[in-house]
């Protein structure tokens, strides 16, 4: 099958910027489009979902998502709605609920359905929380109302909500899928978040040796 790679640099800039660009909304897709676009528009990390015959694959989906959303938005920076309907409709058949094609949604609830019940991918996080692992397909977080953080970045969130949690990565990620806490129709906890360029993610590993930050040497106690 044709394939495109992720848009880059300025090649991003010239293909994505501008009206009727990106994928259009219908009918509450504003979940997927968002998590399709930032799967796929400029990163191939995820590609391998595009093309792997994996245990449980539906090539048919497989099919839909590379040839007539992963492609267009590559090749000329626009996916049409019907396109995106089309694979609502085929994830309603696949799982069993019938909200797909007109309701918002969680995001986390479409990954899992395509990436595990659709395609079979292996979990891409493994977590740990009071001595007990759980493995995900992506991160949500959940955080308190945060008084001193108006305008925060990725980085802060992420670091907050697992310390408030009591959480770790057992390993490094291949993939780091982060849902942010601003999304629903009723409530955004802030109105703007930036996005971290990089994230930072050693202290955050379990096990991981981390520097002391009065001295600077490997340290031997966690505050």
């Amino acid at each position: 099958p044709e394939s495109f790679p992720p848009l880059r640099n300025e090649a991003a800039v010239r293909v994505l910027r501008g009206r009727m660009k990106g994928i259009q909304g219908h009918c509450n897709s504003c979940y997927m489009d968002a998590a399709l676009f930032s799967l796929f528009s400029c990163t191939s990390v995820l590609d391998s979902m595009l093309f792997m015959p994996f245990p449980l694959c539906d090539r048919n989906v497989q099919g839909i998502l590379r040839d007539e959303i992963v492609n267009p938005l590559r090749r000329t920076g626009f996916v049409r709605a019907s396109s995106v309907m089309h694979l609502r409709e085929q994830l309603t058949d696949k799982g069993q609920c019938s909200s797909f094609t007109n309701a918002e949604k969680d995001p986390e609830e479409f990954l899992n359905l395509i990436m595990q019940q659709i395609l079979g991918i292996e979990p891409l996080l493994k977590l740990q929380s009071g001595g007990r692992e759980q493995d995900c397909y992506c991160y949500q977080i959940f955080l308190d109302q945060q008084e001193d953080l108006v305008v925060p970045n990725v980085q802060q969130l992420v670091e907050r909500s697992f310390l408030s949690s009591d959480l770790k990565l057992v390993q490094i990620p291949s993939c780091f899928i982060i849902q942010m806490p601003r999304f629903g129709k009723e409530y955004k906890m802030f109105s703007k978040i930036l996005p971290s360029l990089e994230l930072d993610i050693t202290d955050l590993l379990l096990d991981s040796p981390r520097e002391c930050c009065l001295c600077g040497d490997v340290a031997t106690l966690e505050c």
